[in-house]
């Protein structure tokens, strides 16, 4: 009796395990980033902390331009030459690069626009690129109770890209990018900021998406995370590939800068440690449509780093 209990217990107790482990593989957030990575050394930290991280499902990696006026006028542009530079071309190349030497080619990063949505002078004429074309293919292949975190670190031509291809995903969408300013007591929004100027286009239609799930880190919330040098250098294990690109890339980009802040890392440290970070529910600026957006406006810059260097030593 015992024996024919066991018989019928065992195969009821399979389909539990499988079905509870379907249960969890599903609630794992799927989550996608868009960086600028070419600009600044400050990205590739924070891809790597995003891609080791368990408890989300990163489907997606695209390149961001950092195409700005400098470029026309200036023979350099930090570690570049200007003359001839492809912005989001280097984005892609380091985003290959970092995801080849955390051994997470899998992950899916496609090329993004070589320039803001629009004209000079405004407009919403979209850049039809790859990464735009993905993030709506990977937004309609989740089950329908499921929306896609978009993470953007740079300018947001891919993201405005997607939504005004395919504006019926936008309520599958939540929104959280790195950039402007929002003085959290006078309300004062300020776009004069490397990202939003950008592509300030794509910004404004973002703004102006009624609706849409739109969660700012402003540049006065990020300032405080800011790692040293040295005690970088010291913590960075150059016998670990992905470890030895992010110090190579201080060394090649910022040899000169004793402390950098950690604007991009700050994002993604806030997203995935909520409670380590305020956010606030501010109205968007007064030349946009007005609407309640979300600002993150304090963070704890040691909790922060103390994350970050913890699950890269895991």
């Amino acid at each position: 009796m015992i024996q024919n209990s066991y018989r019928i217990a065992f195969p009821i107790l399979v389909f539990v395990t499988i079905f509870f482990s379907d249960i969890t593989f599903a609630q794992k957030q799927k989550v996608w980033l868009d960086a600028d990575t070419g600009n600044e050394m400050d990205d590739l930290y924070a891809i790597v902390r995003l891609v080791k991280e368990p408890s989300i499902d990163l489907v997606g990696l695209s390149s961001a331009h950092f195409n700005n006026p400098d470029l026309l006028v200036f023979e350099k542009w930090n570690a570049y030459e200007t003359k001839g530079l492809n912005t989001v071309a280097e984005s892609q190349r380091l985003n290959e690069l970092i995801l080849k030497a955390i051994g997470r080619l899998d992950i899916s990063h496609p090329l993004g626009a070589d320039r803001q949505i629009g004209r000079a002078w405004g407009q919403e004429d979209p850049r039809n690129s790859k990464a735009a074309r993905a993030i709506i293919a990977a937004v309609k292949k989740l089950p329908e109770h499921e929306k896609l975190d978009i993470l953007t670190i740079g300018a947001m031509t891919n993201l405005a890209s997607a939504l005004i291809l395919a504006p019926e995903i936008k309520s599958r969408i939540r929104c959280f990018s790195l950039g402007a300013q929002c003085d959290p007591k006078t309300k004062v929004w300020n776009k004069n900021e490397f990202n939003i100027r950008n592509d300030l286009n794509a910004f404004d239609f973002l703004l102006n998406l009624e609706g849409f799930d739109l969660t700012m880190m402003c540049l006065q919330a990020a300032h405080s995370l800011q790692f040293h040098r040295e005690d970088t250098y010291h913590k960075l294990d150059e016998t670990n590939a992905a470890q030895k690109i992010l110090e190579d890339r201080w060394k090649e980009q910022n040899p000169q800068d004793e402390t950098r802040v950690m604007w991009d890392l700050a994002l993604i440290e806030a997203y995935l440690n909520p409670e380590h970070a305020q956010i606030k529910t501010v109205k968007s600026p007064p030349e946009n449509k007005q609407r309640k957006i979300k600002a993150y406006i304090k963070i704890d810059e040691k909790a922060f780093a103390d994350d970050f260097w913890k699950a890269l030593k895991k």
